[in-house]
């Protein structure tokens, strides 16, 4: 098999098997590695803002995410205790795609992921990183596939890191290996059957110590996700010795947000709780190993503003942008050290540029919700004036698409 490449695109979640498609279109041998069999459910978000759907629609998977996904989200729900309000979602100025959308990860990832093979990218499925040696311009990855004795090194140029913020680069396990923290956060996700939620909302949760969302998916599946805060949960699994933390999330969920729990009052639920974690949101850049980073690997928002997908798919356009035009600088031998690394900083600035504000909007809205007397604090104000959540969500990016890729897909058109 072939062992050389232009570039290796670790990881092939939105983020990783969009800037494969990218870079494949546009010439460049690709190598996509990716550690999990596809299709599989995911403890990640599923709503695709209405700003990303021109993106899908670039990429070649537009239609059938059309043909699969769940119906327009046009309204959004604050749900807190008892109480519940209800607010319109913004809508995007393309007049194609007003309204956002919700699709399982089990779909749209597999959909990208083979968009990316007929582009021309060679798939490595499901294989492991071992490591990653070199510098830019003569990088060499050991890869694995799951399961064999042998590992196989594959050289390249260039090496793009859009793993998930839980499945880090073998150079950066160790740091993700130190002392938990009380304040950690750890996510959940189930499937439901015959939920009651309207097809058109998306309702976000808030909770002591905690804060989630639902929403309807794909053949009328909803889900139930949430990020908690591990002294939370464990304060909650005590009181119950040797229950399941999903079971116990749930409960916690029924218990403290009357909506969830008049949603699942008819409903069953499809397969496990699944859980991962700790997640802890903010900026990856700047690791100074020669890597380029798109999606969680660049960078991660709490998940209370749904942004995840928008910002895996988005940053995979601007990395492109900056590195197609300059593919021979970036990839001679002579040139490439010095050439990448300036381009590093370039991306890493314009990154920040782009999707900074979302994570600060993000974490502000998430201390919110997790903390009782902030969320009596702001619950009578959102009462009265409930267009903030319709400014809330375009403040969090629902609207917005970065400028590279807007000018990308309306070049393609």
């Amino acid at each position: 098999m072939k062992t050389s490449f232009d570039a290796v695109v670790v990881g092939a979640g939105p983020a990783g098997a969009a800037t494969a498609i990218l870079l494949a279109r546009a010439g460049w041998s690709v190598a996509l590695v990716e550690r999990q069999r596809y299709p599989r459910r995911k403890v990640c978000g599923e709503c695709v803002a209405a700003s990303n759907l021109p993106l899908l629609d670039a990429l070649g998977i537009g239609a059938e995410f059309a043909r699969l996904a769940g119906s327009e989200l046009r309204r959004v729900a604050l749900m807190r205790g008892g109480e519940t309000i209800v607010a319109a979602l913004p809508a995007a100025a393309d007049t194609a795609h007003r309204y956002g959308r919700a699709l399982g990860r089990e779909h749209l990832d597999t959909l990208l992921a083979k968009q990316a093979g007929s582009e021309g990218a060679t798939l490595l499925q499901p294989w492991l990183l071992q490591a990653i040696e070199g510098r830019a311009g003569g990088f060499r990855l050991r890869v694995q596939p799951v399961g064999a004795a042998d590992a196989l090194h594959v050289d390249a140029s260039l090496v793009v890191a859009a793993h998930g913020s839980w499945e880090p680069l073998p150079s950066e396990r160790a740091v993700l290996r130190r002392a938990r923290r009380p304040s950690d956060l750890f996510a959940f996700k189930a499937n439901f059957r015959a939920a009651a939620i309207a097809t058109d909302l998306l309702p976000v949760l808030s909770f002591d110590g905690g804060y989630g969302g639902m929403v309807v998916a794909d053949d009328g599946v909803a889900t139930l996700a949430c990020c908690i805060r591990e002294d939370r949960l464990e304060r909650d699994r005590e009181a119950v010795p040797g229950e399941r933390a999903g079971s116990v999330v749930e409960a916690i969920l029924r218990r403290e947000c009357a909506g969830v729990a008049a949603a699942l009052q008819s409903a069953s639920r499809e397969g496990a709780w699944l859980a991962t974690g700790p997640i802890r949101p903010g900026v990856r850049l700047g690791a100074d190993d020669g890597v380029f980073r798109v999606g969680n690997a660049a960078g991660e928002a709490h998940p209370i503003v749904g942004e995840g997908i928008s910002m895996a798919l988005q940053s995979a356009f601007v990395l492109a942008s900056l590195i197609v035009p300059e593919r021979q600088a970036l990839l001679d031998p002579v040139s490439a050290a010095a050439a990448q690394a300036g381009l590093l900083k370039t991306y890493e600035a314009r990154w920040r540029q782009r999707f900074a504000r979302r994570l600060h909007v993000a974490a502000a809205f998430a201390h919110i919700a997790m903390r009782p007397w902030a969320a009596r604090a702001a619950w009578p104000v959102v009462e009265a004036w409930p267009g903030l959540l319709t400014r809330g969500a375009r403040w969090s990016g629902k609207t917005h698409c970065a400028e590279e890729a807007f000018r990308w897909t309306r070049a393609a058109a």
